[in-house]
């Protein structure tokens, strides 16, 4: 008498889909900040970008569409405040939550970048967790998610 499972077909299973990897757009003239900073957040699961201007952060931001972006004030091409701007107001980017990283100390400053269109400002110099804690929260909130937990 044959076996039952010798008739019964091969049942594969489905392969599992894994959420995709938010990343973090990092835009800073300083390059070792920058590879701190990405090494850091690699190691919290993201992938990173880095450009080191303005113009290549405009540019990388629209063609990589990251989940976030951390950007300087001061950069070589470019007023951080512009740039800001022109990402807020870009339809490729104006749902990207951008966090203004920034060692200037001027009356007024944090008011201006928010009206410019970040979602946080952060002075360098920075406590890294604080940094990674906003960065998910930015997520979070960019993807409408109110609870906080470990998907990101």
């Amino acid at each position: 008498m044959p076996s039952e499972l010798a008739t019964l077909p091969q049942i594969r299973p489905s392969p599992v889909a894994l959420p995709p990897r938010h990343s973090v757009l990092i835009i800073d003239d300083d390059d070792t900040l920058s590879e701190v900073l990405s090494h850091r957040l690699k190691q919290q699961g993201f992938s990173t970008h880095a450009a080191y201007s303005g113009s290549s952060g405009l540019t990388k931001a629209k063609a990589e569409l990251p989940s976030a972006i951390i950007l300087d004030l001061g950069l070589p091409d470019a007023d951080g405040l512009t740039v800001c701007e022109q990402l807020a107001d870009s339809p490729e980017t104006c749902a990207v939550p951008i966090l203004i990283l920034s060692g200037k100390e001027e009356p007024g400053l944090v008011r201006r970048c928010r009206a410019a269109g970040c979602h946080y400002f952060l002075r360098k110099p920075y406590d890294p967790n604080a940094l990674l804690v906003l960065v998910r929260e930015a997520i979070r909130a960019a993807n409408g998610h109110s609870e906080v937990g470990d998907e990101l």
